[in-house]
């Protein structure tokens, strides 16, 4: 009964973030900020960790491919597969349900604790409106860094089958050209529309309804990031068997 509890809270909170909005004049400011903490400042961590991704990819890759009837270009195939599918969409919003959901989590329940929102209140501004829109419009970007962090994980996929000597750069570029479907990019980005939505609103309800001290806004960070890492989980099993099924 507690998780159903959550759960229609939950909805109740997205709810309420659209009635009653704050003035675009305020509104905006707020936006441009959480673009800048929010996508922007993830950027350098997503990139890092796809360039490493799709050069460990595509060793073990290559490491599996002991057979010497089958061709190198395949390589470059089960790379771009991987990276596109899944590694790029999901295993990045992971990092940022990290990343972007700790931070928040933690901003939102400072708030509450320091009896911010309750000001908020006072002066008859919808605090959720004020709180988590700008927060959810801002991450709206998320796909813009998922197309970067594809690019940049198939980068560092051909950078380890060239320079490990697993595979000649012609041979790994025509297996990224193999049997390509731009579908599979579509379906990323939306998933990953669906996860920038979860990772925006899913720490926000963790810190919003947190109640007590400092030292439970840390549990509220923790909490929350556990939760969000599931729902994406969820979720993209749904949506793969939805899109892809």
């Amino acid at each position: 009964m507690k998780y159903l509890e959550a759960i229609g809270k939950y909805f109740i909170m997205i709810w309420e973030v659209f009635k009653k909005p704050t003035k675009w004049r305020i509104m905006k400011t707020l936006i441009l900020k959480e673009v800048d903490e929010l996508v922007f400042g993830a950027m350098g961590i997503i990139i890092f960790i796809s360039f490493f991704i799709g050069g460990v990819v595509t060793i073990q890759t290559a490491l599996n491919l002991t057979n010497p009837l089958l061709p190198k270009s395949l390589i470059g195939f089960a790379a771009r597969q991987s990276v596109i599918l899944e590694f790029a969409p999901t295993f990045t919003s992971i990092i940022m349900a990290g990343k972007v959901g700790s931070y928040i989590t933690s901003s939102i329940g400072t708030m509450r604790v320091t009896e911010q929102i309750d000001a908020l209140e006072v002066m008859g501004i919808n605090s959720l409106n004020y709180l988590v829109f700008p927060k959810i419009v801002a991450i709206m970007l998320y796909p813009f860094a998922v197309a970067i962090s594809m690019f940049v994980g198939i980068l560092g996929g051909w950078v380890a089958a060239v320079f490990g000597g697993f595979a000649p750069s012609g041979d790994f570029i025509q297996g990224l050209q193999m049997d390509f479907n731009s579908y599979h990019v579509t379906y990323a980005l939306i998933k990953s529309v669906v996860f920038a939505f979860v990772i925006a609103t899913v720490p926000s309800f963790h810190g919003y309804y947190m109640r007590g001290g400092a030292l439970e806004v840390g549990k509220a960070s923790t909490t929350s990031f556990v939760w969000t890492s599931v729902v994406i989980i969820i979720v993209n099993y749904i949506l793969t068997q939805l899109l892809l099924g």
